[in-house]
């Protein structure tokens, strides 16, 4: 998803007041009929399934418009004959038909109510046809604000792209904008001036010269895709490609950028198979090898765009030749092409139901990024990498957003989250069964939408634990769980506090640099200990803290 500066990251906890809530803190917001239209399954929208897009555009980059149709395919699970399409300000829809006839809508801000005329009969398989125009909205700090960016590159043609996680991709298209819907395929087609070219997902059937000069290319994307993975990226590109040998067998990479930087990306991106092969051996394989995968350079820093990954990073590793983490790890590696790559398994593989439930994207792909140091440089790397990221983590309020609002709760998701998983690898304390946890959250989840209690119960059963109370403590709460301890009369005594009820991981400690595991609970805990002047450091692996009470 939008990766996080930490300048960014710091302004925007920062701008967020908190009030007490829910299991400890949370932001402070307020939420109107638009946030619940946009954000909940709506009488409007549960009645019909998504079964296919094929949307159908012209884009001018000298008005800096877009006008095109949409042809929703769906699937009728419940009989009624209002039908919610979303689109934003300031685009609109001129028509909207259904077996040739023209239908009624209201518009209520950003969604429009459709009335059917003809019969909904369940079990059947309708079409519906939206045509609309406009001027859509402009990104002005893509990704993290979405829209279309509009650029021109050094030879001062057009470089335009999509960017609209959080924001909606009905910023730029018209479509159920609800990320639990997902269609089976979808076929993309945009129309540009002729020396241009469009990339988008999927691969590309044919491209069409038009008798006004311009050129249309038709993209189809066989595999299910969530809204804000569809996009456009237009410029005068150029391209090359290898053959990848992966799990699935042969997987076609193909990339795109603008001449000018041909050279450059033809080395950085050899970081493509080198990051295939790592997360396929830690998350198994691609998931659309049919789609194939694609690296496209764009006018802004990256997104993770379903086989159709976004690249803007400069050439360079790190991200934007620094290291998040502040080890060096970071160095070694290209950010953008990893982590980006990364949400190819992890949001759109696995994607969320709602974006309160964020954390699926980015708490696993932030925690990737450690995995790929490590595929590489070891595991000592791995996770000096990950306790790095640390330094970004605010703790300000919960993980975990409100949900049916479209919000997406901290962006603590990404550092917080990835230091979560990494404490949930040591309490496993196994490294092959934690691969093969992490190879079938890919396997039991694939091309799934899903909820955060999905993966919660997931990981508790194939753990054989109870980890309620240590999602409920690092996705719901925003204390650091504290282990407070004293030694007496050749005794230790021990216990958890500053967390969540019945909070009770295990726990790697070293005494005089003795390592041994402990068990602490709420409740003191005390056993014996012989050591003289016994001094206690935690493994650094676990996110918590210690405080050394004397009595």
């Amino acid at each position: 998803m939008r990766i996080l500066s930490f300048i960014i990251f710091v302004l925007f906890i920062f701008s967020n007041p908190i009030k007490a809530q829910s299991f400890y803190n949370t932001k402070k917001v307020l939420f109107d009929r638009q946030d619940s239209l946009r954000g909940s399954i709506t009488k409007e929208r549960s009645w019909w399934d998504l079964k296919q897009y094929r949307l159908d555009i012209k884009v001018n980059p000298l008005d800096s418009t877009i006008t095109g149709f949409n042809v929703i395919k769906y699937k009728v699970l419940q009989e009624y004959n209002v039908m919610q399409i979303d689109l934003q300000n300031p685009l609109e829809i001129s028509k909207i038909t259904q077996d040739g006839l023209e239908l009624k809508y209201r518009r209520e801000g950003n969604a429009y109510f459709v009335d059917l005329l003809s019969s909904q009969k369940i079990g059947t398989i309708k079409e519906l046809t939206v045509f609309y125009e406009g001027k859509p909205r402009v990104a002005i700090s893509p990704p993290w604000d979405g829209g279309i960016t509009w650029k021109k590159d050094q030879n001062g043609k057009p470089f335009i792209a999509s960017s609209c996680q959080g924001i909606g991709a009905s910023i730029w298209w018209p479509n159920k904008d609800h990320m639990y819907d997902e269609v089976d395929d979808m076929y993309i087609s945009v129309n540009v001036p002729s020396d241009l070219m469009d990339v988008s997902n999927g691969r590309l059937l044919s491209v069409k010269k038009q008798k006004n000069g311009t050129k249309t290319y038709n993209w189809y994307v066989s595999n299910p895709i969530n809204n804000y993975g569809v996009n456009i990226n237009i410029g005068d590109y150029v391209s090359f490609s290898e053959k990848y040998k992966g799990e699935k067998g042969i997987l076609d990479c193909s990339y795109y950028v603008l001449r000018a930087d041909l050279a450059k990306a033809k080395k950085q991106f050899k970081e493509v198979p080198r990051m295939l092969k790592a997360f396929e051996y830690w998350f198994g394989p691609y998931p659309f090898y049919e789609d194939g995968y694609k690296l496209v350079e764009v006018p802004y820093l990256g997104m993770e765009h379903q086989s159709s990954v976004t690249y803007g990073n400069g050439f360079q590793n790190g991200y934007l030749g620094h290291d998040m983490s502040g080890t060096g790890w970071g160095l070694k590696f290209d950010f953008i092409i990893v982590h980006e790559s990364g949400h190819e398994w992890f949001a759109n593989n696995i994607t969320y139901k709602d974006i309160a439930d964020m954390w699926i994207h980015e708490s696993f792909t932030n925690y990737a990024e450690s995995l790929f140091v490590e595929y590489y440089y070891g595991k000592k790397a791995g996770s000096e990498y990950v306790i790095g990221t640390r330094k970004g983590i605010a703790n300000h309020f919960p993980i975990i957003g409100k949900y049916d609002v479209n919000d997406k709760g901290s962006d603590d998701m990404y550092p917080k989250g990835g230091n979560m998983l990494h404490t949930l690898r040591q309490i496993v304390n196994n490294d092959s069964k934690w691969r093969a946890i992490l190879r079938g959250l890919n396997t039991t989840f694939y091309h799934q939408t899903v909820t955060t209690k999905q993966i919660e119960d997931y990981l508790s059963e194939q753990t054989a634990m109870d980890l309620n109370p240590f999602f409920n403590q690092y996705l719901r709460d925003i204390r650091i769980p504290t282990l407070e301890y004293y030694f007496k009369d050749h005794q230790f005594f021990y216990h958890w506090t500053n967390c969540v009820s019945g909070f009770n991981i295990p726990i790697k400690v070293s005494i005089n640099g003795v390592e041994k595991w402990i068990q602490p609970q709420t409740t003191w805990k005390n056993e014996v200990n012989t050591e003289e002047n016994p001094k206690l450091i935690i493994d650094a692996n676990f996110y918590v803290s210690g405080i050394n009470i004397t009595k």
